[in-house]
């Protein structure tokens, strides 16, 4: 029996919850949310889907954490979603509060389980979660690599008009002002990126990418993106659940690796049943490095502020 438990059943954690179902890849998805009859609702409504997709997956929608004991892995979506002219950093506070209640839930139910987080500010908030849960770092990981680097390839795919699938793109460091694209290690139709671009192009590319959250928020006006971070997340499931050791962009916790301890950054990592078994040391440049030691520097910063009103 394997499980999988997603807190928050709004745009974002009930499409991660239909993504995860329809891949088949474990008995039972719980999606749990404070809203009394919208989990329950949205599991009734994919339930039935199922004979028509074709996949077993049995989704339970629930109020009650109870439901979720006995999870292999939990995705944390729950907070408050980013408005227009809102900064990741202003959900600090009162996300803070509703991921430490979250994850004293998840571990009261479910004390063996890799943890995921979503929850804006990332970075900040996967932080919180290892220290609230006391888990070995290893199996609790923040999700923005994987949505980060996609938006970047879509990007390069857009400018460049070539298939999707011809492009390689990555992307490190913090989610958001702090990130570090990687110009060196992406790929079009198999040439290096720089070969493609020029530096001022590229330099617009990887702006774009920093923004590409605050673009989409701006755009709906009400809510945010959910579309490709439920995929995002979604795949570091299945790499977790199949045990495959993907390597995926994600946040994880650094101990040593390019020459940065302590913090919890955005890097390539294999994922596996145990969470993250290695992260990946790629060649950098200089500049590219030193982003990654600054985006560093950012987070832990920023950890203090979280530190600093009680998180």
């Amino acid at each position: 029996m394997s499980k999988v438990t997603v807190v928050g059943a709004g745009k974002y954690g009930s499409t991660t919850v239909q993504r995860i179902a329809e891949s088949d890849i474990v008995d039972e998805v719980v999606m749990t949310d404070i809203v009394e009859g919208l989990p329950q609702g949205l599991a009734l409504d994919m339930n039935q889907s199922r004979p028509v997709v074709g996949y077993r997956t049995l989704v339970t929608g629930t109020n009650d954490y109870a439901d979720t004991a006995g999870s292999d892995v939990v995705v944390i979506t729950a907070g408050l979603p980013r408005k227009p002219g809102m900064s990741r950093m202003d959900l600090l506070e009162v996300n803070a509060k509703i991921v430490r209640e979250v994850t004293e839930q998840l571990m009261a139910q479910s004390p063996d389980a890799i943890f995921i987080v979503v929850t804006n500010p990332l970075d900040q908030m996967t932080t919180l979660t290892a220290e609230v849960a006391g888990l070995p770092r290893n199996r609790v990981m923040g999700q923005a690599g994987v949505l980060d680097s996609a938006r970047f390839a879509h990007f390069i795919s857009e400018k460049a008009d070539i298939d999707i699938l011809e492009v390689e793109a990555i992307t490190l460091g913090s989610h958001g002002a702090t990130m570090v694209p990687v110009p060196s290690q992406c790929r079009v139709g198999g040439k290096p990126l720089t070969e493609v671009f020029d530096e001022a192009t590229i330099d617009e590319l990887v702006e774009r990418t920093r923004n590409g959250g605050a673009e989409i928020v701006g755009l709906l006006k009400t809510g945010s993106a959910y579309y490709a971070p439920s995929a995002a997340a979604a795949s570091m499931v299945h790499a977790v659940v199949n045990d495959t050791g993907a390597v995926i962009p994600t946040c994880a916790w650094m101990t040593g690796e390019y020459g940065i301890n302590d913090v919890y950054l955005g890097v390539p990592a294999k994922l596996g049943a145990t969470g993250v078994t290695e992260i990946v040391e790629l060649p950098l440049t200089a500049a590219e490095q030193a982003g990654l030691e600054e985006a560093a520097e950012a987070v832990k910063a920023k950890v203090e502020d979280l530190r600093a009103i009680g998180g």
